[in-house]
Formats: C-alpha cells, structure tokens, sequence
C-alpha cells in the first residue's frame, strides 16, 4: 500500500447519502463493448452503443449535479480504455481519503492512472489499494459499516487487507452471486433507514443481516437488469434514478425520497448506472 505526501481538505465521504458536493466523472467518449464482461453487456453486445446518445445522456447527467449544487470534475478520456465512464470503481472515498482499486479486468487496467494524475496534479491524498484486487463498485459505504461485496472483482483478502487497514471501521464481507457484477448492482444504501436489494443474488444470512438495520425495497428481476438498485443519493433524500424503473421510483416516493429521473438508458447498457458512473470525493453531514 502507498500513500502519497500531500494532504487537503478536499475529501470527505462517510455515507452513500449525505450531501454530495465534488464527484468524479468521464464522459463516455469511446465507450464501446470491445470485451464482454458482464451479463448485460451479453445482452447488448450485438447492438452495440450509440456513442452520441451516450454522450448526450451523460452530459444531462452532468447537468443535473450541477443544478444540484454539485462541483463535477471530469477525468480526460482515452481511447483505449472503452468502460472510463464507470468512474466509481476506480475507487471510493473513505473519510479524507480517496482509496484508489486495483482493476481486475485488463480492458480496465490502468484507468486509475488516470485518476492517480489528477490526484497528484491536484495534491490530494490517497492510498495506493496494492496486492489484492478490489473495485469500487463492490464497496458500500454506511458510517462505521463497509460493506464489501466478494464478486469476480473483489476478492476476500481484499476485504480482509481493508479491514487491516481500517481499524476503527467495521468491514462485512457479502458474497454474491458471480452472474452480477459489483454488489451496488444488487444493494444499495440510499439513507440511514432504508436500502434497495435484489435479494435473489444474494445469501439469507445477509439478507437478514440487511433486513436487520434497513427497511428493505426489493428490486424486481426486470428492474435489476435495468440496474435498479444503482441509483445515487445526492443528499436530503435527493436520488437519481431511472425513468425506466417506475415500481423503484415509486417506493422511493413513497418513503419520502425525491427522485429525479435522468434517462442513461445507453448508458447502462455497459452495465452501470448513476452510481457506476459518479465517484463522489466530497459529502458534507
């Protein structure tokens, strides 16, 4: 693990829920399926990405932060990285630190470089995650709680080498099954009482374990392929989602979340949506 020298009061993350104020975004340049990687990418693989269409969706979701008061910073694009707008699993901030992954799939290896640049550029600290691979997409975040979901990209002694790390957390291991990609396209912490869950990919001990602390909103088959669980909460009970997915939209509304629909439709696609798609290094409690 390495960390680098410089330090600053850029950086605060404690929750997937308090007010979002700086995130890290890459618009979809040269998104494509170049190497098929999860399931939904299977699906769409033949039809391909309308890269226009992406990029004009993106650029409403860049939009929506910022008429939310949310500083959008966007990494420079490169060719030969097809999933750069995923941003997410590059890493995920913890406390003041941003923890930079270690990416499990070649066709990703080395977008944290790019990450990594803008860090130095801008003297902001982070830990270098070395050794076992972990992605970002696979770490939930709930004050003391991090979740850590075990997946084709996640491994346990990265769970365990985080825990090390982490002392004063608690790190919970969820195992899930391998068909999903990362365990925020499964469950999601969208405020303190309440989470969205697809409980057919995940064991009855963690759903218990999950049914325990939050008023569960499970996430029907066809609305978990529309990636349903993957929305992002900006704070004060503001969550982007979907327009496509109604029945999550409307148990969110009905539990007094504001839900602002934004169509990323080709984006997701890929396999990820607005949670995917944001790295928030800045929350304020």
């Amino acid at each position: 693990m390495e960390e680098s020298q410089n330090t600053n009061n850029k950086t605060f993350c404690m929750s997937e829920y308090d007010v979002l104020k700086r995130a890290i975004l890459c618009q979809p340049q040269y998104m494509t399926i170049r190497e098929v990687i999860n399931e939904t990418q299977e699906h769409f693989k033949n039809e391909g990405i309308h890269i226009e269409r992406a990029l004009e969706q993106h650029g409403d979701l860049v939009k929506t932060l910022k008429n939310n008061g949310i500083e959008v910073i966007l990494l420079p694009y490169h060719k030969k990285y097809p999933e750069q707008v995923f941003t997410r699993d590059i890493g995920f901030t913890l406390g003041q630190t941003i923890f930079v992954a270690k990416m499990a799939t070649d066709v990703r290896a080395g977008e944290e470089n790019v990450l990594k640049q803008w860090l130095d550029d801008e003297e902001i600290s982070y830990y270098n995650l070395e050794g076992e691979r972990i992605e970002g997409g696979d770490v939930v975040i709930d004050q003391e709680t991090i979740y850590v979901g075990l997946s084709n990209r996640t491994n346990q002694k990265a769970a365990e080498q985080l825990q090390l790390l982490l002392t004063q957390f608690n790190v919970i291991p969820i195992p899930f099954k391998d068909k999903y990609l990362h365990l925020d396209c499964v469950f999601n912490v969208v405020s303190p009482e309440v989470a969205l869950i697809y409980p057919n990919a995940l064991t009855k001990k963690d759903i218990e374990l999950f049914s325990s602390r939050y008023e569960l909103i499970e996430v029907s088959e066809e609305e978990q392929f529309q990636l349903g669980t993957n929305v992002l909460n900006i704070g004060n009970k503001k969550v982007l989602s979907l327009p496509v997915n109604e029945k999550v939209n409307k148990q969110l509304r009905n539990r007094g979340f504001q839900v602002i629909e934004v169509d990323i439709t080709e984006i997701i696609k890929s396999g990820g949506s607005f949670r995917c798609c944001t790295l928030p290094i800045l929350r304020e409690t």
